[in-house]
């Protein structure tokens, strides 16, 4: 039966861009993880093979890596397609907002998750193009829910920021319980 171009094909014959680079990166993940098994896990004596701590991550490592080599063996055997380099490109670019998600943790602790979580919701809405006063008031209530959500709803524990210090003791209590 032969091929119509205007039907999107199940298996396609050329490698997408970058489909290479995930393939090796996808593999020695794998490897890495499955290298570490035996001192990041133990064996209880007395316990069953399906109760020890390293079966199923131990099967689940090693199907990964299979499959990752198996990925690697049919990308490696397709037609490249230009481009690897430009999409590699991208996915580094976005570990920039990876960055900017580290240094929200690590702001937390200094000036509060309320402050901390307004700033990186604004900054973010900023960064990602929005420059309207209706997007950073969006934003700001985005901000505020999260906080409210986690800390008051929720009660989750997080620390409370080191400003909080300088504040009245009724405030401050206030400020570090409920935001």
């Amino acid at each position: 039966m032969e091929h119509d171009n205007a039907t999107p094909h199940v298996f396609p014959e050329a490698r997408k861009p970058g489909e290479l680079f995930y393939s090796l990166i996808f593999l020695a993940t794998a490897v890495a993880l499955l290298s570490m098994i035996f001192w990041q896990t133990s064996v209880l004596p007395g316990k069953g093979f399906s109760a020890q701590p390293r079966t199923w991550p131990f099967i689940s490592l090693t199907g990964m890596t299979l499959f990752a080599l198996a990925n690697l063996v049919v990308t490696s055997r397709s037609a490249r397609t230009p481009g690897r380099w430009r999409e590699v490109g991208i996915w580094v670019r976005s570990l920039e907002y990876v960055g900017w998600y580290l240094l929200y943790v690590a702001a937390i602790p200094v000036i509060g998750y309320l402050t901390a979580t307004l700033a990186f919701c604004l900054f973010m809405t900023w960064r990602s193009g929005y420059r309207s006063g209706a997007a950073f008031a969006a934003a700001a209530g985005f901000g505020l829910f999260v906080v409210l959500l986690f800390k008051s709803l929720f009660n989750v524990k997080i620390p409370g920021g080191a400003v909080y210090e300088f504040l009245p003791e009724t405030l401050r209590y206030i400020m570090i319980r409920y935001f």
